[in-house]
């Protein structure tokens, strides 16, 4: 098998060749849409492989036999050695820029006190809000950096970055902004995520929908500075009810903006339903959805983000039904919801192996949730997520002989080698020289 690139030409020289790859996860289904149902059974695959990145794209992928292969000469090459080859994994919601940390709660979690008991003490997301307050933009930066470096080591390549620890123009705007230099500075892609209605705080206990409306007006400078591509609220017990949300959410989709919801992570509110009549790209959680919301993501195409390191982290008996949602022709990407109080983890690879041991995902239905259903649910899905000719060359090399191993052997990090846009940006497995 040989897979013609964009151009129908081959190219005779590319700056770095990948060589005996044992398997070569193109995540190709041929089609540009999110994988559901049967499909994501299915990962497209090459044995043997070769991959040729030239200018930060992939310029060629064929397989060793291939008469095209012996004659591209290349500046780097790297004899891949049998190990498994992917592309560079999509994390769809993080909560990356916050201040301080949280682990003063954890033996509050640990005695079983429910996390709104939690927010209900001046806890929780609050805790956070005042730590990111005090926060000046370059500690911000220097840490958001530091969480967004151990994301690239464990195979993340673009990610999806949340405000929402602000609760106030100031600090909001303060978090987009750091996002936006994260985007101008850092390897990895961001797509900013506006979530200025994550929580209430004291000052407007009394006046939620005051605080929507503060938050409303701050879309237009949103927009303006463009700083965010989405926006996002939390709808749930305790924060905002669904008709709040839907106010809310209309209002960022007159202005342009796509729609995110956190919904019925808790109790099911109808979040998940709402998420589907708003046309939103995703909705995100979904532990208490309902048969008919898991139907109306199916009918309206809105991709399913879940995060069961969540549900991990905070103790949870119930999950997400990820295979009603696979059997009912939903999309579903996964993610780590990286964030200081529920899923304090930037390990993506232990979120896979929590998908399957708790959601109950096979390991091809994993991979097509960290790719390809991943980009989708950030409208990244024509850029990332696949291993294509003429795509951004995001790729990761593992230190592992197959798909499968991945989601099996957990705990630990399998990545040998990242390439971010065509430039080798981790070494883990072995030394530079070596290459």
């Amino acid at each position: 098998m040989e897979l013609q690139n964009n151009t129908g030409t081959k190219p005779t020289h590319v700056d770095i060749l990948l060589t005996h790859i044992g398997q070569l996860l193109t995540m190709n289904h041929d089609h540009d849409q999110p994988v559901t149902g049967e499909q994501m059974n299915h990962v497209p695959m090459l044995e043997d492989a070769v991959v040729g990145i030239k200018d930060g794209r992939i310029a060629y992928i064929g397989q060793m036999q291939d008469q095209t292969t012996q004659q591209i000469k290349s500046d780097q090459m790297i004899d891949c050695k049998g190990k498994l080859v992917t592309p560079g994994l999509v994390d769809p919601h993080t909560h990356l820029v916050f201040g301080g940390s949280r682990e003063h709660e954890f033996d509050l979690k640990l005695k079983g006190i429910p996390y709104l008991d939690i927010l209900a003490q001046g806890g929780g997301i609050l805790s956070t809000v005042e730590m990111t307050r005090r926060a000046t933009e370059d500690e911000l930066y220097d840490k958001a950096t530091f969480h967004l470096e151990r994301m690239l080591s464990y195979g993340m390549t673009t990610i999806e970055a949340k405000s929402g620890y602000g609760l106030d123009r100031e600090t909001e705007l303060k978090q987009l902004r750091v996002v936006k230099r994260l985007q101008q500075e850092q390897d990895t892609d961001i797509v900013s995520t506006f979530l200025g209605a994550h929580a209430i705080p004291k000052e407007w206990k009394q006046d939620p929908d005051g605080m929507l409306d503060l938050m409303i007006d701050i879309l237009d400078e949103v927009k303006r500075e463009e700083l965010a591509e989405f926006v996002d609220i939390f709808c749930e017990t305790g924060v905002f009810t669904v008709e709040q949300s839907k106010r809310y959410l209309a209002a960022a989709k007159d202005k342009g903006f796509g729609l995110k919801i956190h919904a019925d992570e808790i109790d099911p509110l109808g979040g998940t339903e709402l998420a589907a009549a708003l046309g939103a790209t995703s909705a995100d959680h979904l532990v208490g959805s309902s048969d008919n919301g898991i139907e109306q993501l199916a009918a309206n195409k809105v991709t399913a983000v879940l995060l069961p390191g969540t549900s991990f982290y905070l103790g949870k008996t119930e999950h997400a039904r990820a295979r009603t949602m696979i059997e009912n022709q939903v999309s579903v990407a996964l993610s780590t919801d990286f964030n200081p109080g529920s899923s304090p983890t930037e390990n993506i690879q232990f979120i896979m192996n929590l998908a399957a041991l708790q959601l109950k995902m096979n390991p091809a239905e994993v991979w097509n949730a960290v790719t390809v259903n991943a980009a989708h649910a950030i409208n990244r899905g024509h850029s990332v997520g696949q291993i294509r000719e003429g795509w951004q060359a995001d790729v990761v090399l593992w230190d592992a002989p197959n798909y499968q191993y991945i989601p099996y052997h957990y705990g630990v990090n399998h990545v040998n080698t990242v390439i971010k846009k065509g430039k080798i940006k981790v070494v883990r497995g072995c030394r530079q020289d070596e290459f």
